[in-house]
């Protein structure tokens, strides 16, 4: 073949390379196939086998099972969808074999009527030495029936949460969301490295939640209604977050949580709503959160706010970095004494550093320029203060989802 005397030569050996390293999606090993797939939703990767022979049986081989109701089709009724999404987990698990799984994660609307098929499918994850358990009860309001069909309760079908999680000695990840009716839930592992428990509202008695896991480094409590709350070993435990709903009647759960930062005073990391009864019942006083770096709080900027904020950093000695933001309020703050009414607000804060504050554009602009002179008249020295805009009231950082972060 001649050579084109007029064509670039850097372009024909720019084509050639390109036409020497095309790879086709067929041409990638098996383990990165795998790891693609790992990323689906359960249903969308078993689609795939079509895809051609070598293909046909992968979806078996992925080392994570994702069955998530809001990915799967709509059929005429709840009840059709429902029963249809409970077949289809149960033809998946009789044809994949029994290989070690790294996750297992199920989102579904729970009900009497299909507690032998879940107690199956936890059963299945936890025989086939599960890593990462994530467990959600409840999807959007919307895919729910109208009509009341019975209890929505979940008691596990193993006796691990009663008898100290030993039942399931491999699990370094767990989730629990909206498991309605859990009365008690004793963690006693050396192998959990982060636990997510979020939404455990219980019509009846509370949740008795018991923790004994020297390995934790990252726990998420959030909306979870505890009667007693008891800390036994989170000697490694780096991140605490913990919320619950604005409402008068939910800060005592809120305070029985809290109450326990004693037990966890090694954190160096803390994410808490706070408001002015903190000042007003007391945290403990007889600790400092000597390694506490940062600290995120939701909160807004009344008096009753700030004194709060006040109390939480008198126990934060060497903190330096601090994130405020907005707290969404359902109900009016509680009554103050005229005392702490006109108690003046001091923050305690020598090391910080940074400071960044979420603005909600036509909102609370005002209350963040009088923090900032509240800070400034106060002498407080800073590097920076950052503000951080909000849309709609959340920020963009505040979208990631507990989920999320648990298994970060």
């Amino acid at each position: 073949m001649e050579e084109n005397p007029n064509q670039d030569p850097s372009a024909t050996t720019a084509a050639d390379a390109t036409s020497t390293t095309t790879t086709n999606l067929n041409d990638l090993s098996q383990d990165i196939l795998l790891h693609i797939l790992s990323f689906l939703p359960t249903l969308e990767s078993i689609t795939t086998s079509l895809i051609s022979k070598k293909w046909k049986s992968l979806w078996s081989l992925v080392p994570s099972l994702n069955f998530s109701y809001v990915h799967f089709p709509i059929y005429k009724s709840f009840f059709t969808t429902r029963q249809f999404f409970s077949e289809f987990v149960d033809r998946t698990l009789i044809l994949r074999p029994h290989l070690p799984l790294q996750k297992f994660r199920l989102e579904f609307i729970y009900e009497d009527r299909y507690g032998c098929h879940v107690d199956s499918w936890v059963r299945y994850a936890i025989r086939n030495r599960v890593s990462e358990l994530d467990l959600d009860f409840f999807i959007d309001e919307s895919f729910h029936i109208v009509e009341s069909e019975g209890r929505r309760d979940y008691d596990f079908p193993f006796s691990a949460p009663r008898n100290g999680f030993k039942a399931c000695p491999n699990i370094e990840v767990l989730k629990l969301e909206n498991c309605y009716g859990m009365e008690n839930l004793r963690l006693c592992s050396e192998k959990l490295k982060r636990l997510g428990l979020l939404s455990f509202y219980t019509a009846e008695r509370e949740l008795y939640l018991e923790l004994d896991c020297p390995n934790l480094v990252w726990l998420g409590i959030d909306c979870v209604e505890t009667g007693e709350f008891c800390i036994k070993n989170l000697s490694s435990l780096i991140e605490f977050r913990t919320s619950i709903a604005h409402k008068t009647e939910h800060y005592g759960h809120w305070f029985k949580v809290v109450k326990q930062l004693h037990r966890i005073a090694h954190i160096k990391h803390l994410v808490v709503q706070i408001g002015g009864l903190a000042a007003k019942d007391g945290i403990p006083k007889d600790f400092l959160l000597h390694n506490l770096k940062h600290l995120e709080l939701q909160t807004g900027y009344t008096q009753y706010d700030l004194l709060g904020m006040a109390a939480l950093l008198e126990l934060c000695p060497n903190l330096e970095t601090m994130i405020l933001d907005p707290l969404y309020k359902i109900d009016d703050d509680e009554s103050l004494s005229e005392e702490l009414l006109n108690k003046p607000i001091h923050f305690s804060i020598p090391s910080l550093k940074e400071v960044k504050l979420k603005v909600i554009p036509g909102e609370n602009q005002n209350q963040i320029v009088q923090f900032v002179a509240l800070l400034k008249k106060q002498g407080v020295v800073l590097d920076k203060i950052v503000l951080v805009p909000l849309y709609s009231g959340i920020s963009v950082s505040r979208r990631r989802s507990l989920r999320a972060e648990v298994n970060e």
